[in-house]
């Protein structure tokens, strides 16, 4: 009979522990979204020798509070879901600052077992962690480990069955000084007799000393509160500062007693490379060129690789549609099946495939040599402007490539707040569908400038919106805090399965909805749905100084933003744009296009990770803001 366990990975971020999930579980993964929340969850599965592991791997966080989504699910569910066992995955290089959370994790008085991981990086600076040593002053079994060499996950692994198949689950003993200790104490007697609940009495008790908010308002007790209010009390008078300044100093103590106590100098370490190097990337002006130089190089890369790749990729349809119109079908059959799906398929892969592979194979591995935190840390600055921090850069450069995964990785913000106004920049920034437009018509009719303009038009309206929305929503931008990862050689098999991740998710999701909308494109020419769709928006088009043909173009850009050139071809009867349309149009129908919402996709992942009302709301924003700033410049450039 098969034995089923959960167990939860946790730590810090950029610890490791998405490599050790990976290597544990292989390809047997589920993602998604934690229920309600927009932070990703990822599952997998192990089955030997008669047992089943469910392994769920936590978001990286560094406490147990609730001041973070990330913070609050990973709780949630260690308290609640109650897992079989967690594997704490520490960066062996910090390990005071990771002991740190670790000592929260046996407040939760959770079974535990340790990876001390990255010992490499130990080993290079000529030090020795005895983890035997560690192992006793914790009360937990601890294993060192190279995830990124698979270098100790056997002995992981077999750790972790031998502690599920225990009767007596270890759960670790730490103490901390007798001031705080004795308030604690008291607390947990109080506590044991008046409440039930999913928290062990020790943990509700340092929580309350702490005035953690959550916790505060579960508890109903008021002679609880009252007495929770009074030891901290005594505690800011001890101590002279904040009960919560006074708890975490004293794990900070804790964790560095444990830390010094391990931690064995055997020789001198190697030079550290990545500190002198991080002396020119994170110079206020060497780093900046150089993050200049490197976002040039990769906007040089990626449309030269995509340019050559579209191309040859949407020849596919030519090849295929000979034997396609050889088949047995009705003709309005036949356009369903080939215009609509075959080569909404084939356009979908030519445009987005060569364009977001290339930027999602740089994208790996800057997030894999540690370069990408040094680029959130050099915009940081210019993002605090917009109401953000310099996380949201990360998915504003996304965006360039696709807006769909842009939106989702807003994801790594820590604030509802911030994930919207990032939200909304990224619909705003233009993807490479919509580049094709301001080089496929404003730039080769009118010349380079007036592409050039259209950028600047576009940046400037982000930059306002950004300013606008940071004055009027509720909140501060918060400041960033991440992990500075140290600087390493990026290693492919990591890389290579970040990109795949990353393209698996784009197109399970996004191109259905793609292929889809194409259909329906092709539905409404075969049923003649065009003309009275064109009358309908005559006034509109009046108002933008359009052809009523070339509003309806930009409509079906909803679908697909490379449609509204292809459309336009098709109603014009030509691709030769300046037989049919004055350089003023030409340039308001780059502008519009390039401004309002992207595509169906977009919409639909706004959808996923903001919800309905916010999506409509943001969508309406930019379809009418695009159309009011199309008569806008009309009326000027008429004028004028």
């Amino acid at each position: 009979m098969n034995r089923f366990f959960t167990i939860a990975l946790a730590g810090n971020a950029n610890v490791g522990k998405s490599v050790i999930f990976n290597q544990l579980t292989g390809g047997n993964q589920i993602t998604g979204n934690w229920p309600g929340k927009t932070v990703e969850k990822a599952e997998g599965f192990i089955e030997q020798e008669g047992i089943k592991i469910r392994i769920v791997d936590l978001p990286g966080i560094y406490s147990l509070s609730t001041y973070s989504e990330e913070e609050i699910i990973a709780r949630e569910f260690i308290a609640k879901e109650k897992p079989d066992l967690v594997i704490d995955v520490i960066d062996a290089s910090n390990l005071e600052r990771n002991l740190f959370f670790l000592l929260q994790l046996v407040e939760l008085e959770v079974p535990v077992v340790v990876a001390l991981n990255q010992y490499d990086i130990v080993e290079e600076q000529g030090i020795e962690i005895d983890d035997k040593k560690l192992s006793a002053f914790l009360g937990l079994p601890v294993v060192k480990t190279i995830a990124t060499r698979n270098k100790g996950l056997t002995e992981l692994f077999e750790t972790v069955k031998d502690a599920l198949l225990k009767e007596e689950k270890l759960t670790g003993h730490i103490l901390y000084g007798k001031e705080v200790e004795d308030r604690i104490r008291k607390m947990v007697r109080e506590i044991q007799h008046e409440i039930n609940s999913i928290y062990p009495a020790r943990f509700i008790a340092i929580k309350l000393l702490e005035k953690d908010p959550a916790m505060v308002s579960e508890i109903s007790s008021p002679e609880i509160l009252s007495l929770a209010e009074t030891l901290s009390k005594e505690l800011e008078e001890i101590h002279g500062e904040s009960v919560e300044s006074v708890i975490i100093s004293e794990r900070y103590a804790v964790a560095s007693r444990i830390a010094e106590g391990v931690s064995i100098r055997k020789k001198e370490g190697r030079v550290n490379i990545s500190d002198r190097l991080d002396r020119i990337f994170l110079h206020r002006v060497w780093g900046n060129v150089i993050l200049a130089f490197l976002v040039l190089f990769v906007f040089f890369f990626v449309f030269r690789f995509g340019e050559f790749f579209s191309e040859k990729i949407g020849e596919l349809s030519k090849i295929i549609e000979p034997y396609f119109v050889r088949l047995p079908l009705p003709p309005y059959l036949r356009d369903i099946i080939f215009k609509g799906g075959i080569e909404g398929a084939i356009s979908g892969i030519a445009i987005v495939l060569p364009y977001i592979a290339p930027f999602y194979f740089i994208l790996s591995i800057l997030e894999d040599s540690g370069f990408l935190a040094r680029i959130a840390f050099l915009t940081d600055n210019l993002m605090h402007k917009l109401g953000v921090h310099g996380k949201a850069f990360i998915p504003l450069f996304e965006s360039f490539g696709c807006n769909v995964p842009a939106i989702m990785g807003t994801r790594v913000m820590e604030r509802d707040r911030d994930r919207f106004i990032a939200s909304v920049l990224a619909t705003l920034v233009p993807c490479s569908a919509r580049t094709v437009v301001i080089l496929g018509l404003v730039a080769v009719f009118l010349g380079p400038l007036y592409a050039l303009l259209i950028y600047a038009i576009d940046f400037s309206i982000i930059y306002l919106v950004g300013v606008l929305l940071n004055k009027y929503m509720k909140g501060t931008p918060s400041g960033l805090i991440m992990e500075m990862p140290r600087l390493r050689k990026p290693v492919l098999r990591i890389i290579l399965r970040q990109t795949w991740i990353r393209l698996k998710e784009f197109f399970t999701f996004a191109m259905p909805i793609i292929i889809c909308a194409n259909i329906v494109m092709e539905l409404l020419i075969l049923t003649n749905s065009i003309e009275p769709l064109s009358g309908f928006l005559n006034p509109l088009a009046r108002f933008m100084g359009l052809p009523p043909l070339a509003t309806v173009a930009l409509i079906f850009g909803v679908f697909r933003k490379e449609l509204t050139l292809i459309m336009l071809a098709t109603f014009l009867g030509t691709t030769n744009f300046a037989l049919m349309l004055s350089p003023q149009q030409i340039f308001i129908f780059g502008l519009v296009s390039v401004i309002y919402i992207p595509c169906v996709a977009t919409i639909a992942a706004l959808v996923r990770e903001l919800g309905r009302f916010k999506a409509f709301l943001i969508t309406i924003g930019e379809v009418v803001g695009a159309f009011i700033l199309g008569g806008l410049v009309n009326l000027i450039l008429t004028l004028f």
